[in-house]
């Protein structure tokens, strides 16, 4: 079988520059980042199978609702398919959020990329494509549209998604989570990500 190529799509109040270190570490793989264009021009070129759609954060649910068709896996990262709810962020949080930055967003942007161990924004960010990703993140619930094999990788100490929520999204993936980690593995855990991907990949030729 054709080696897949690796889609990554990041996710809310970050861009494609994520992935840089995972994309070096994963040298044998032909890559596409997708970019919802917080920062710059938003970004999603066409991708000829098979696939293996890699998600951080809300970029996991975006995957797993609107991934190409030629998908044959999905690599959750400090990832979910749905936020807010049940067993999940309560709604109140995310609504409180979406009024905060409203009115403020460079300092709900910088509040969230700190509480996620990140640098601040950049200082010009395009607001209305924040924002309605913030809705979605309200709103938005993927359970079970992925019919293909998924790997969920959690950190043990990330401060946005908590323990029961990391046990409940994705239900039937494969899970494996980075003891003292948090919400941002692909800069902080690059090698590790990368050896599980690698072997997920392997899984499905």
């Amino acid at each position: 079988m054709t080696r897949p190529t690796l889609l990554f799509l990041h996710g809310w109040g970050f861009d494609a520059s994520i992935w840089a270190p995972l994309r070096a570490a994963l040298p044998e793989f032909d890559a596409v980042a997708w970019d919802r264009g917080y920062f710059d021009t938003p970004t999603a070129p066409e991708i000829e199978g098979p696939v293996v759609a890699i998600g951080h954060s809300l970029g996991a649910l975006l995957l797993a609702a609107g991934a190409p068709k030629a998908s044959i896996g999905l690599v959750a990262i400090n990832g979910f398919d749905r936020f807010t709810g049940d067993e999940a962020v309560p709604t109140r949080v995310i609504e409180r959020m979406r009024m905060r930055f409203a009115e403020a967003p460079a300092e709900v942007l910088d509040d969230f990329r700190t509480r996620c161990g990140a640098d601040g924004a950049p200082s010009n960010f395009d607001a209305t494509a924040l924002a309605a990703d913030l809705a979605l993140l309200a709103e938005a619930d993927a359970r079970g549209v992925f019919a293909a094999p998924i790997l969920a990788l959690h950190g043990a100490d990330d401060p946005i998604l908590g323990s029961q929520m990391r046990g409940t999204v994705f239900a039937g993936a494969v899970r494996e989570t980075f003891p003292e980690a948090g919400h941002l593995l692909p800069l902080t855990h690059s090698g590790w990500c990368a050896d599980r991907i690698r072997a997920f990949a392997d899984t499905l030729e």
